[in-house]
């Protein structure tokens, strides 16, 4: 039987952050899930953890990769849910009835293309550091995503047969590329007023925060044209001094 979710789990050399994901996912009151463990062959224990604590809803598989993206293609092509949802190692379900009122959620609404919520970041022990910078809006359009990627990877559950690979070609993006993707092929999408996900805070160096903000450009100018790429970017800027010289 086909389960509701397919919760794909990629990660690598992830001993101290799978825990936390796997607990939060075993402890769902829905249990209409598959969660898949994509692995890059890690060399920790990473492995020995997650075998220990898979269940029957549990796949594994790991070998090498190339990248972040290459694992998750991988998760799309082994997920037989209805809906998918990437939940990376130390990323977690707010509550245990997440997964429910995403599941309620589905069925209400007709089973639209996307459904999505709000985001909180936690620090490397589960403990809220405050929502998320950008605010997951009530509409969601292919055109919101103009505006950045307003809905966090994680709490972004899509309609498996209308999900797309992620593109290769970007290291750093692709996750915002693949939404505004899948988002062209969504009929209607529909928002949870609540938190869906903790997103774990990854300190990103500053030298590949730059380079995944100048994919991100690159990809805006695709999608939405370049002429208004650059205006949304200037706009952005001047409030940004504005806010700088009014503190």
């Amino acid at each position: 039987m086909q389960p509701l979710f397919s919760i794909i789990t990629v990660c690598y050399n992830a001993s101290t952050t799978i825990i936390r994901t796997m607990q939060s996912v075993a402890g769902q009151s829905c249990c209409d899930y598959e969660h898949l463990i994509v692995d890059g062959a890690s060399s920790d224990d990473t492995l020995r953890i997650v075998n220990a604590m898979a269940s029957e809803r549990t796949k594994v598989l790991s070998e090498p990769d190339n990248g972040i993206y290459d694992a998750m293609n991988k998760g799309i092509n082994m997920a037989s849910g209805k809906y998918l949802i990437f939940l990376n190692a130390g990323d977690a379900f707010h509550t245990v009835d997440t997964l429910q009122h995403i599941a309620e959620a589905a069925v209400k609404h007709d089973f639209p293309g996307v459904l999505y919520g709000q985001t909180d970041i936690v620090d490397a022990e589960g403990k809220r550091i405050g929502a998320r910078h950008l605010t997951a809006p009530e509409h969601l359009s292919y055109e919101s995503f103009a505006q950045g990627m307003l809905v966090c990877h994680q709490a972004f559950v899509v309609l498996a047969r209308i999900a797309v690979p992620y593109d290769l070609r970007y290291r750093f993006s692709a996750d915002y590329e693949w939404c505004i993707r899948c988002l062209q092929h969504s009929r209607h999408n529909q928002y949870l007023p609540e938190v869906l996900i903790d997103y774990l805070s990854e300190g990103v160096t500053t030298a590949n925060r730059r380079r995944s903000l100048m994919e991100r450009f690159h990809i805006m100018c695709h999608y939405y044209g370049t002429f208004p790429t650059l205006v949304r970017h200037l706009k952005f800027l001047l409030r940004f001094m504005r806010y700088k010289y009014s503190v």
